[in-house]
């Protein structure tokens, strides 16, 4: 039985774990399990699949994307940039570990964001600093769409919420939250900004996906803008990474 998992911790609700269970029942896939593996310290990650030689890749999830670096072998130039690994394959031969990471969420990002594009949408506010940020400015750059961080605290490099004024947001039409602000059960949370300027010339993207429709991308759907919550982001990253574990060693 060969083997694929999610580490992280703590692990609650996996998309993942639900995701690929249910595509092994639908196209009946018998021979591969998966299944979450909740680390409370990373330095356990290499007895995980050293001692069980049937793994060929695992999802990396909060708080590891950074920290699993050291552990791995060789990083794909997208991830190398980005800093962050959410995917790694795993090979084996005779005893022998060969460890790749990858980082396929900008992949999801991108091909979810780019059908809903307009003309207007050159300029992006990106809400968060944190791990799911990297993948957002990693595409946004690849795309050639300036962007502006804002965080909690003003730095050299970030705004702040207080920056956030009528002319901005107008001038701004691309709002991206990257923040866990509004994920379930906390639905009333969303981004301290100034909803009233928002337009319908604005799409906003939410990178939550439960609940489908978070307080920020209510405040927008309001004001007429185009939404877009994270689910296909997901899906997206979920089969690039199906596709990468299942290249040929």
């Amino acid at each position: 039985m060969r083997r694929l998992g999610l580490i992280g911790y703590p692990l609650g609700h996996s998309f993942s774990k639900k995701y690929y269970l249910d595509k092994f029942e639908r196209e009946g896939i018998e021979d591969i399990a998966y299944d979450l593996y909740p680390l409370a310290d990373i330095t356990a990650f290499p007895s995980l699949y050293q001692r069980d030689g049937n793994f060929y890749g695992v999802n990396v999830t909060i708080p590891y994307k950074q920290d699993i670096i050291p552990y791995l072998d060789e990083l794909s130039p997208e991830a190398k940039e980005m800093g962050a690994v959410n995917c790694i394959q795993i090979h084996n031969k005779d005893g022998k570990f060969y460890l790749k990471g990858f980082n396929t969420d900008a992949f999801g990002f991108e091909g979810s964001l780019l059908p809903l594009l307009k003309p207007q949408h050159k300029r992006a506010l990106v809400f968060g600093n944190g791990g799911a940020t990297k993948a957002v400015t990693y595409t946004l750059q690849k795309l050639g769409i300036p962007f502006q961080i804002v965080s909690r605290t003003k730095t050299a490099e970030n705004l702040s919420y207080a920056d956030l004024d009528e002319q901005l947001i107008r001038n701004t039409p691309l709002l991206i939250n990257c923040t866990p602000l509004g994920t379930y059960p906390n639905v009333e949370e969303c981004p301290d900004i100034p909803y009233e300027d928002i337009s319908a010339d604005h799409l906003l993207y939410d990178l939550i996906y439960n609940p489908e429709e978070t307080l920020f991308l209510k405040q927008g759907k309001l004001r007429g803008a185009t939404i877009k919550n994270g689910y296909e982001m997901l899906i997206l990253q979920a089969e690039k990474n199906w596709e990468i574990w299942n290249q040929p060693q």
